[in-house]
């Protein structure tokens, strides 16, 4: 007797009842947007793959959304906080003076504080990180801005993640950088007098014409840097981790370390920079 075997194709599949009656997900609500502008439709009844149930009618909530009241964060103005706004991330208010402004709170990364006078501002539990400051910002009373993540003279920060960074002009004199991160960070003309960045990275970083007299680069990773133009003087290179690639052209108060600058091993003196186009020995003996 001659066994047929059936096509898989012409095999129709049972479907479980309670499925084809949508009884998955029953009286489940569904998300379907939400925040300002979205519509936020609650399903009464869905089955399992989220159709509506016919006996079941959508009900829809909607939020109009009105674009032509809407700004982005940095173009909030300090009077945007009396009526509630708490979010001017990226914000460029300079020279700025703010008459008993409650910052409490708010979110206030990377504005720039340069020349603002705070003094009367209220900004406990506020967001400071990679806000900037100079010698010229004034801070309420008791106000600890070094220890607040905020960029500026004095800093802390230890550790801090500012890969690609842009921070040129920046007055850093006095702050600490140990173990931060700063590849492919750009810091031409940054004012980096006495600061400690013993264990940071700088791979990549770019150090154009930037003041760092007495500045600790101990255990430092300057690999591909671009030094060109930098004032070095009293900086301390000699236990530097890697200066591979690095370019060191017309850099100021390097004549004392250059015999231990250039009795680094070969792989990298001789190593090309790309973005220069030199290598690291070309550059140093430059200076001779």
């Amino acid at each position: 007797m001659e066994t047929k075997t059936a096509n898989p194709r012409s095999v129709r599949r049972k479907r479980h009842p309670r499925l084809d009656q949508g009884a998955t997900g029953l009286g489940q609500e569904v998300l379907v947007g939400s925040g300002p502008g979205w519509q936020c439709r609650s399903l009464a009844r869905a089955d399992h793959r989220g159709r509506l149930n016919a006996q079941h009618p959508l009900t829809a909530v909607t939020a109009e959304l009105e674009l032509s009241s809407w700004l982005p964060p940095e173009q909030t103005l300090p009077d945007a906080f009396a009526s509630g706004t708490k979010d001017a991330r990226g914000a460029d208010w300079r020279g700025q003076s703010f008459r008993a402004t409650d910052f409490s709170g708010a979110s206030l990364c990377r504005v720039d504080f340069r020349g603002c006078d705070l003094t009367h501002c209220n900004l406990e539990g506020a967001d400071l990180r990679l806000a900037r400051y100079d010698s010229a910002t004034n801070w309420p009373e008791g106000f600890e801005v070094r220890n607040s993540g905020a960029v500026g003279p004095g800093a802390k920060l230890n550790g801090a993640f500012l890969n690609g960074t842009d921070l040129r002009g920046m007055d850093l004199r006095g702050a600490s950088l140990m173990g931060t991160y700063l590849s492919g960070a750009d810091l031409s003309g940054t004012l980096l007098d006495d600061v400690r960045l013993v264990g940071a990275d700088l791979r990549h970083a770019v150090l154009r014409g930037a003041r760092c007299q007495g500045a600790r680069f101990g255990g430092c990773q300057l690999d591909y840097a671009d030094c060109r133009g930098a004032n070095l003087t009293n900086a301390g290179l000699e236990g530097v981790e890697s200066i591979k690639g690095a370019d060191f052209s017309l850099c100021i108060g390097l004549k004392e370390q250059l015999g231990v600058l250039l009795s680094r091993p070969y792989l990298e003196l001789d190593c090309w920079n790309p973005m220069t186009r030199k290598n690291t020995r070309e550059a140093l003996e430059s200076l001779s």
